[in-house]
């Protein structure tokens, strides 16, 4: 287990279910030469009982780690510079971006995408709220009505300006104090559409805040339970994947063999 905790230590992405079955393959035994046991005959497994299972086993790894790693925390995931991911994505966000922009240089301007975007902002500001917020998202609600958006942007009577205010003002209302300068900035940019881009690139980093805020409390309580959870969750696992003992016996040996040789 320390040599597990110790490879998702070194690739803490914490974001996302792929990276961390990600660092379970890494940790898995290489190759099976050698092997002097018999491995379990082989049996069809359909994909989505295959999909279940890694499933499975992604969240027994997250829980693992929050429960040994005090200083686990989710970050935002980077993709490296000149990476086909990177410039992918770089290449769709500008598509957008420029699309927008030439939505608000029409004459009449036209606000499908910005209608489309304040809908996400109105779901992403719902989510930071708790059981007992109802005066805030009823307020929320109210003021980001989008079926009266659509109203006023065909009628001509839309103030895109004083929504993206009231949104500055409840992101203020709703942030981590780390944040509070983030989004003080929002407040000096002028030009609307890198307002918008800056806006999401806040409330990104405010979710990211509220699930590690999530994490941190619910790991007194995984302490509590890790063991009986890892045990339940392993026998979950052998269960749809009698053979894979046989890898878990060879990854041992080979964790045991690597802790002597360092003696």
């Amino acid at each position: 287990k320390a040599n597990d905790s110790e490879t998702i230590k070194k690739e803490n992405s914490g974001t996302t279910d792929e990276s961390v079955s990600k660092q379970i393959r890494q940790s898995a035994p290489s190759s099976l030469e050698g092997n002097t046991f018999h491995l379990s005959p082989r049996r069809f497994v359909p994909v989505e009982e295959l999909l279940e299972t890694a499933k499975g086993v992604t969240k027994m790894a997250l829980a693992h780690e929050i429960v040994v790693n005090g200083d686990f925390k989710i970050k935002k995931a980077e993709h490296p510079e000149g990476s086909l991911e990177k410039k992918v994505r770089d290449i769709v966000h500008k598509a957008f971006w420029d699309c927008l922009e030439a939505q608000f240089s029409e004459d009449p301007p036209t606000y499908d995408h910005a209608i489309i975007l304040l809908g996400e902002i109105k779901e992403t500001l719902n989510s930071f709220l708790l059981a007992g917020h109802t005066r805030i998202r009823n307020q929320i609600d109210e003021v980001l009505d989008l079926d009266l958006i659509k109203q006023e942007a065909e009628n001509g009577a839309l103030d895109i300006s004083k929504l993206v205010k009231f949104i500055i003002d409840m992101m203020a209302t709703l942030c981590a104090p780390a944040r509070d300068e983030d989004v003080k900035k929002l407040k000096d940019i002028k030009e609307i559409v890198p307002l918008f881009r800056e806006l999401f690139s806040v409330l990104d980093l405010m979710k990211i805040d509220m699930a590690n805020f999530a994490v941190s409390s619910i790991r007194p309580h995984l302490m509590h339970q890790a063991c009986e959870y890892e045990r339940q969750k392993f026998q979950d696992f052998f269960e749809k994947q009698p053979n894979s003992m046989e890898f878990v016996t060879k990854w041992l040996q080979e964790a045991a063999d690597e802790c002597r040789s360092e003696e």
